[in-house]
């Protein structure tokens, strides 16, 4: 662990066979940068909270792999206007009659910062290849009891809109003993608008050439969640269920195989 500018920062590493799983947490990215990538990213404004060194990484000894960081999920931001989310803006404009910030609602980007990364692909002189597949994640295997080694969860970015809902993202990751399971979940919760999820599942069994990645949008408007209490509009594990499947895809990502392999295998 290392203290910086009287903050901490945290970063972990954990070693899974061929793999390394990296977790680093810093602190909140200082104005100059948020002003820098702002112009960079062609954007408005930026999320509230943007932890811009925070990542998860997954890196084999070969040096492909994947990570996930901030940076990334903000340039999957559409930051040109959407129709459907400018309707939605001016209804929760039109709720906000009288605030504080009646009109910093409806900009020429997606306000609710609405982003479907799924990840960013690593290496240098090789990556993973991304495929589709009808393959899905045993999701009954991932809930049987096994011992978890490695646990850690990691923010990238949360924004308050205003405190007329959330917008964030997140990502964590557990490591059993003979496989490895990653969530990225964007959670948005507009008040008296909608609530949204986007979520990338990763799952890798130890001894396979391959990862598995599902990625899934759920989404409701408020009005057709009126016999949910609202009270579990705030909470993404229970809200999730609720809504209704709007996208779904599986894909596949190979491992490349490993170059000058037959004079490896002599060495």
């Amino acid at each position: 662990m290392m203290i910086s500018h009287g903050l901490k920062i945290t970063k972990e590493d954990f070693i899974f066979g061929p793999w390394t799983v990296t977790t680093a947490k810093n602190h909140i990215m200082k104005s100059k940068d948020l002003e820098r990538l702002t112009v960079e990213l062609n954007l408005p404004s930026l999320p509230e909270m943007l932890f811009g060194e925070n990542i998860l990484r997954i890196q084999h000894n070969d040096g492909f792999g994947i990570e996930f960081n901030a940076i990334d999920a903000l340039k999957r931001i559409n930051n040109s206007e959407d129709t459907v989310q400018v309707a939605c803006a001016r209804q929760w404009q039109e709720s906000r009659v009288g605030s504080e910030h009646p009109q910093e609602v409806v900009r020429p980007y997606d306000w609710t910062f609405t982003t479907d990364y799924r990840g960013t692909l690593i290496g240098e002189e090789m990556q993973m290849k991304v495929t589709e597949t009808t393959e899905r994640i045993n999701l009954e295997k991932l809930r049987t009891r096994e011992q978890i080694m490695f646990f850690d969860e990691v923010l990238l970015f949360e924004d308050e809109l205003h405190d007329h809902g959330v917008s964030m993202i997140s990502v964590k990751i557990r490591v059993m003993p003979t496989s490895f399971f990653t969530l990225l979940r964007f959670f948005l919760r507009v008040d008296g608008v909608l609530i949204r999820i986007n979520e990338t599942r990763l799952y890798h069994e130890a001894g396979q050439k391959y990862m598995l990645r599902e990625f899934c949008t759920r989404e409701s408007g408020i009005a057709e969640l009126k016999s949910i209490p609202a009270s579990l509009f705030t909470d993404p594990n229970e809200i999730a269920q609720h809504l209704p499947f709007k996208l779904r895809q599986c894909e596949k990502l190979e491992l490349p195989e490993r170059k000058h392999k037959a004079v490896n295998e002599h060495v």
